[in-house]
């Protein structure tokens, strides 16, 4: 057995040599462990989980911010994998229970999400796959970038709709990253901020080339209708994004490389590089 130290709740546990019993409430740490080829250590999954890998036969056992602590506990897991953030209450909650639980950082940057795949594998104790799908993650990042040197930057405001709460996003974020991969700028991609409420009025002085809207199946968004409610440039084109596995820009597992090609092909069709 191996003592871990979980320092984001200051909790410590115990995982046997390698963890063959994994539940993953993040979905970033699940698309990763299928893309490492440890599917079958999977043993339960939130809800979400399904927009990137085969759930088939795996129990479903929360959402992003509740679970079923019977349903996880019957499992016995080696492990429980959830994110810092938003999932700290329920993280807290799982502790006091005694799960065998980590949290993953929510990466600002992608740099961050190469080191959560090598910490997931340090995890798993299989880090040879984890570096190689980081290295694979990186050259690919880099390969994608390279395709579109030389042209027009177009300047990408991404504005995130996480059910009814609005939120644009600065360059405390790995969307920064991707956008950039993708080809374009970043819109606030300056401001030492992740996510925040942005003064709809003043967009336009920060001279957008392109709108791109995040929503989720629960809460649909007509990002055109919004523009124009708005009254910004409706010359400016607009492109959708939603869960869909590589057209979903929250998405900060291996898929996002996916969804950058995504993004660099709309911007391409749409007239904005």
């Amino acid at each position: 057995m191996r003592r871990i130290h979980n320092e984001y709740l200051d909790h410590r546990f115990e995982v046997p040599e390698e963890p063959k019993r994994v539940v993953c409430l993040v979905s970033s740490a699940t698309e990763a462990m299928d893309s490492m080829g440890f599917h079958e250590r999977i043993v339960g999954v939130s809800e979400y989980c399904d927009r990137y890998i085969d759930t088939t036969g795996i129990p479903v056992v929360g959402q992003y911010i509740t679970a079923d602590f019977e349903k996880i506990k019957d499992l016995d897991a080696d492990l429980v994998l959830l994110t810092t953030g938003i999932q700290r209450r329920l993280s807290l909650k799982l502790a006091e229970q005694g799960v065998p639980i980590y949290n993953l950082n929510l990466p600002n940057s992608f740099s961050g999400m190469l080191e959560n795949v090598i910490l997931l594998g340090g995890l798993l104790n299989e880090l040879d796959a984890a570096r190689g799908l980081a290295s694979k993650m990186a050259e690919r990042f880099a390969s994608i970038k390279r395709a579109c040197e030389g042209g027009k930057r177009p300047r990408v405001y991404v504005e995130l709709w996480l059910g009814r709460h609005r939120r644009a996003v600065g360059g405390l974020s790995y969307i920064r990253d991707l956008v950039e991969c993708a080809g374009g700028e970043l819109v606030y991609g300056e401001r030492a901020v992740g996510y925040f409420e942005n003064d709809l009025g003043e967009l336009m002085h920060e001279r957008p080339d392109v709108y791109v809207f995040f929503h989720e199946p629960e809460y649909l968004v007509d990002g055109e209708l919004l523009v124009h409610e708005r009254e910004w440039d409706t010359r400016i084109p607009v492109v959708m994004s939603t869960v869909k596995m590589g057209e979903n820009m929250i998405q900060d597992g291996p898929s996002l490389l996916d969804s950058a090609e995504w993004l660099q092909a709309r911007m391409k069709e749409v007239g904005a590089c």
